[in-house]
């Protein structure tokens, strides 16, 4: 098993060209160029070398995509390679290109929008720091206050046999009482 995908985001090198093929279907045509970082062998400094990658998309959504591209638009493309080999002039020539599947415009537009179709989120925000979370000491915490209960009455007498006292009703901890005299519990649950 082998996989081909392909995630990468640059700039574009040259504005979009759209085409299409035999059977009509659109087909755009661009260059991303993308920094790599090396240490230079005779300085020791570390320089951004550019790649600059051709992509090809295809459908209808290419046509639309292309309206919003431009030289100079941060994107982000994610698709398969593809090796094409030709022959020109007696010379045999070759490429590798991306098949984009899907992309994502970085870019903020000249009217203030971020990316394409009003997206926001996804890649629209890379390389802008996150706003700082703001610290909130959490609230004080009070303990419950529990109170013992009672301790039980003792026992009247009632013509000699002794009478245990009213069952008190049950309460909370912070002294709300329970009402058990109408009880969810009183019907029978079905199954």
């Amino acid at each position: 098993m082998s996989i081909n995908r392909v995630i990468i985001s640059g700039n574009l090198t040259r504005d979009p060209e759209m085409r299409s093929t035999a059977s009509s279907m659109p087909v755009m045509g661009f260059g991303i160029a993308v920094n790599d970082r090396r240490r230079n062998a005779s300085t020791g400094e570390w320089e951004d070398v550019p790649n600059f990658i051709d992509c090809t998309m295809f459908g209808s959504r290419a046509e639309s995509v292309s309206r919003f591209l431009h030289k100079g638009s941060k994107v982000c493309v994610e698709g398969k390679l593809r090796y094409s080999q030709w022959e020109r002039d007696g010379q045999k020539r070759s490429k590798v290109e991306v098949i984009v599947d899907e992309i994502e415009l970085m870019s903020q537009r000249s009217d203030g929008g971020q990316g394409g179709y009003g997206q926001q989120g996804g890649y629209g925000n890379y390389g802008q720091a996150p706003a700082a979370p703001v610290y909130q000491p959490p609230a004080p915490v009070q303990p419950p206050v529990y109170q013992a209960p009672a301790a039980p009455a003792a026992p009247v007498y009632d013509g000699g046999a002794p009478v245990a006292p009213a069952p008190a009703a049950p309460a909370y901890p912070d002294g709300n009482v329970i009402d058990t005299s109408s009880s969810a519990y009183d019907e029978e649950i079905p199954f």
